[in-house]
């Protein structure tokens, strides 16, 4: 059997990269291992799917050339694919930050991508697996799988990252490109929930279930600035204490950036001057008791667990200022050290992967193997949470769609 393009990966850059190929006339043919075509896809933004953001650039994205993402974001960009869902009247809607969700399911985006693989005359074939993949001395290559040897021209890999094993992730990727001889940076979990260690999970355990606004901030991207310390890496999102550790978008976000080891800073009150506020309701109601006052802000668990209840009975007239600052400082610099991450398991992305450096930014071709390319999370970009991820799937596939 022989195909013009052969795409590994069913999933949303490998779907992206089979449409455009096919709409070029090629003769366009996607494998996958699994059962069923963009698995990931259906379970991103909780069933709902989170296919873009309305503000995307490229710091929005992690990678060791923070350049490369530039050339395909803005050649297929949110509002290309934003009017590729209008155009088949795909209902969604905004939330926080810019984020656009379906309306109904993320299997509408799932058929659209299915519907467009079929006008485009793209074949799909699932439950395929791929024993050898070898550079044909004519040009091109040849793949032995389960079916039989199939041969193409273009080959190109959007086979994704470690992140959810259980939906079929696997090294694929890595070990091709390690055997066209392609550097793979090492690899770890991002946009992942935290574990801690045990003295801290057990004293934050009964929080569980607990969410609070707060931004959240690596210390390591720390520099200095005349009205004070600001992050370089700092999201302000919500914190959901679970019994593993803690979690939520804040979390998640800051898990890219973060090294095992380090710490993170966490503002439990942000946008208020806790300290300013704490002086001046001691001149206002001296005989409020602390922890009175602070349940108007946080909830009552959380200031039990983080405060010393004979400080929080006081009354705040009886308190210091040095109290006060000391208190606001616990609640509005408080420093964590994780114990680790829960892995790839539930990691929603995977950093690190194929260098950058050895893929043209415009074509998605690697350099030294011709006819080879890379689309996707399997590269090193790795986006924030928010639609970024799914942006570049669409972006990537799309551009090498344009040439493989």
């Amino acid at each position: 059997m022989t195909a013009d393009v052969i795409v590994i990966g069913a999933g949303a850059s490998g779907l992206m990269c089979a449409i455009e190929a096919g709409k070029r006339r090629r003769k366009v043919l996607v494998l996958d291992h699994a059962n069923k075509a963009g698995k990931k896809i259906l379970m991103s933004g909780g069933g709902r799917c989170n296919f873009t953001n309305l503000s995307v650039g490229a710091e929005n994205y992690l990678s060791r050339n923070p350049h490369f993402c530039k050339s395909a974001l803005s050649r297929f960009s949110q509002w290309d694919f934003i009017a590729l869902v209008q155009q088949h009247r795909i209902a969604y809607h905004e939330r926080e930050h810019g984020q656009l969700f379906c309306d109904d399911s993320a299997g509408d985006i799932l058929a659209m991508l299915l519907s467009e693989c079929e006008r485009a005359g793209v074949t799909i074939r699932l439950n395929t697996r791929i024993d050898a993949i070898a550079q044909r001395p004519e040009g091109g290559f040849s793949l032995q799988t389960n079916v039989g040897t199939i041969s193409c021209r273009s080959l190109v890999i959007a086979s994704g990252g470690l992140s959810i094993p259980a939906m079929g992730a696997s090294p694929f990727g890595y070990r091709i490109a390690g055997q066209f001889g392609i550097k793979v940076w090492p690899t770890r979990a991002g946009l992942v929930p935290f574990t801690l260690h045990p003295h801290d999970k057990e004293r934050l355990a009964p929080l569980s279930g607990i969410a609070v606004d707060c931004v959240v901030e690596n210390p390591r991207q720390s520099f200095q600035k005349p009205d004070g310390y600001r992050f370089a890496a700092a999201f302000r999102e919500n914190l959901l204490f679970t019994h593993r550790g803690l979690s939520g978008p804040a979390i998640l976000q800051i898990s890219s950036y973060w090294q095992p080891g380090e710490a993170v800073d966490i503002d439990l009150l942000p946008g208020l001057d806790l300290a300013a506020e704490l002086q001046r309701a001691r001149g206002e109601r001296p005989q409020t008791a602390l922890k009175t006052l602070l349940g108007n802000y946080l909830p009552k668990r959380l200031i039990a667990v983080l405060l010393d209840e004979a400080l929080t009975e006081k009354p705040l007239q009886h308190l210091s200022r040095q109290d006060l600052t000391q208190v606001a400082a616990v609640l509005q610099r408080w420093r964590v050290s994780p114990n680790g991450t829960e892995g790839y398991r539930t990691a929603e992305v995977t950093l690190g992967g194929v260098d950058c450096e050895a893929v043209s930014s415009k074509t998605l071709e690697s350099r030294a193997v011709p006819g080879l390319y890379f689309t996707g999370e399997v590269l090193d970009v790795t986006g924030w949470l928010g639609g970024y991820n799914l942006q570049w799937a669409w972006s990537s596939g799309w551009c090498a769609g344009q040439y493989a």
